[in-house]
Formats: structure tokens, sequence, C-alpha cells
């Protein structure tokens, strides 16, 4: 499967969130012929959803057209899942996880946690991190960089 090209649309949407004052995330949900099913992007802000993350949005969008149990589907994430939603991605039986950006903060499918590789868990989708890791790590790094310097500015000014 063309990870690159499904990891180019995940960006594609968190530049969008980032745009929108969101952290810039983006995440779409592929069936097994690549034929995207669900899209999403960061909303938490927008909502006031803390549950308004891009996974879940793109799971969401993609079980409303067939079915919860997304076993043949692939998540495809800007940035390594967080522990809502790597065990969101469990819940639906995904069958693979694909990650641009690993989070050495909240990540959960390898790198702080590894959710979906716990023994206790019956579900063990194919992990892969690190698609396009320096262009979905530079787009947040930047939105940070930039939302820091804004707020120097602000502090400098008061």
């Amino acid at each position: 499967m063309p990870y690159d090209q499904l990891m180019h649309q995940a960006l594609a949407l968190a530049r969008e969130a980032g745009q929108a004052g969101e952290v810039p995330v983006g995440a779409l949900v592929v069936d097994g012929h690549g034929q995207v099913l669900g899209r999403g992007r960061n909303r938490r802000e927008l909502t006031g959803d803390p549950l308004a993350h891009a996974e879940v949005e793109a799971l969401r969008q993609a079980a409303s057209l067939g079915g919860w149990q997304l076993s043949d589907c692939t998540l495809v994430v800007s940035l390594e899942p967080c522990p809502m939603c790597a065990g969101a991605a469990l819940q639906a039986h995904l069958g693979r996880i694909v990650f641009g950006a690993w989070d050495a903060k909240l990540g959960a499918c390898g790198s702080v946690w590894d959710l979906p590789r716990d023994p206790h868990i019956g579900q063990h989708p194919e992990i892969v991190g690190g698609v396009l890791e320096a262009d979905c790590a530079s787009l947040l790094s930047d939105f940070f960089q930039d939302r820091r310097h804004v707020g120097k500015i602000l502090d400098d000014k008061k």
C-alpha cells in the first residue's frame, strides 16, 4: 500500500487543522483497496470537545459507512496516536495503524506506551511508524514554535 501518498493526504488535513488554530494532526481510514472511508483533523478548539481528535473523527466517519468493525482497514495519521486514539483504533478492530511523527509525550503505539502490542489486549494491528516522519514532525514543531513566538510577543507587550 502506498503509505507516502496516503500520508500526504493526512498532512493536508493536518495543515487545515493548523490553519484553524488546532494542533496540526490529520487522519484517514482507508479500506484494503486504498479507498478513503473517513477523514479527520483535530477540532478540539473549534468544538470544545476533548474527544475531537483527528483519528476519532476519521474512525467515526468510516464506521458510519458500514459498521464499527474495520478489521480490513488502515488508520493513517500524521502523529502517533495518543492512548485514547490507540484505544479507539483497537475498539474498531483496525488491521493496521500507520503514522508519521513519533510522540515522545503521549505516543501509545510504541514510544511512551504500546497499547496495540499489549499482551492483555486481544486485537493486535500491524504498526508502521515514521512514514514521512520529517514532514510530519516539522509541521508540528513549526506550529508550536509559532505559538511560543506569538506568546512571547504578547508577554513582552505587558
